[in-house]
């Protein structure tokens, strides 16, 4: 079931509230056409996902300065590390389906495949869903749900930067090695290509810290 929380989530991380927008819980309970109060219960909880902040004009969606985006970054190199050697020791342990492995490699090829015809905004949201199901494959519920927060907060403050096509070729190839540790249940090759990568996408970004 679709709550408020959900609705106004998605507002945010899709772009249609961007980076220090001002929300109401009038103007939201409007266009969601609900009343103040799951509005308000909403924002509440947006704002200890820090996704909002409550300033003095009210509730803004937030905008991780170069510093604190580095540190999502850096959180993020952590956790993807943890997944992926998580997911690749379940999968030298047979616990993980084959069809299951497969939709890694398929997200994989989706990302590429629509950044490479200019679909930026597809090629996002596949690129998103590839890091998330290996937090999937993990099979650590705790890790996919602050990976979840992480990839949102970065997503909000960095959604021009990580559509720009310019590392295209490598990000692919780095998704396919991953992928491979992972089929080869190698958990410290998949920790390692995993932290690398988060890394190298940092690095890539406008006033990214250098590798």
């Amino acid at each position: 079931m679709t709550t408020i929380y959900d609705r106004v989530r998605e507002l945010i991380v899709g772009g249609v509230f961007p980076p220090g927008e001002r929300l109401t819980e009038l103007d939201l309970s409007h266009r969601l056409d609900v009343s103040r109060t799951p509005v308000s219960e909403a924002l509440r909880r947006l704002e200890s996902d820090g996704l909002v902040e409550s300033g003095q004009r009210g509730v803004m969606v937030v905008r991780l300065s170069d510093g604190e985006l580095r540190e999502a970054y850096l959180v993020r190199a952590s956790l993807e590390a943890l997944t992926a050697e998580l997911a690749a020791l379940r999968q030298r342990a047979g616990e993980i389906a084959p069809a299951a492995l497969a939709r890694l490699t398929g997200h994989a090829g989706d990302a590429d495949r629509a950044t490479r015809d200019g679909d930026l905004a597809t090629g996002v949201r596949h690129n998103r869903e590839f890091h998330r199901h290996i937090a999937v494959l993990s099979g650590n519920a705790l890790a996919l749900g602050f990976l979840d927060r992480v990839w949102d907060r970065i997503v909000v403050s960095t959604r021009d930067s990580l559509a720009a096509p310019s590392r295209t070729g490598q990000v692919d190839d780095e998704h396919r090695r991953l992928v491979a540790a992972i089929t080869a249940g190698d958990g410290p090759a998949a920790a390692a290509l995993a932290r690398d990568h988060v890394l190298s996408t940092l690095s890539a970004l406008p006033g990214g810290t250098p590798r």
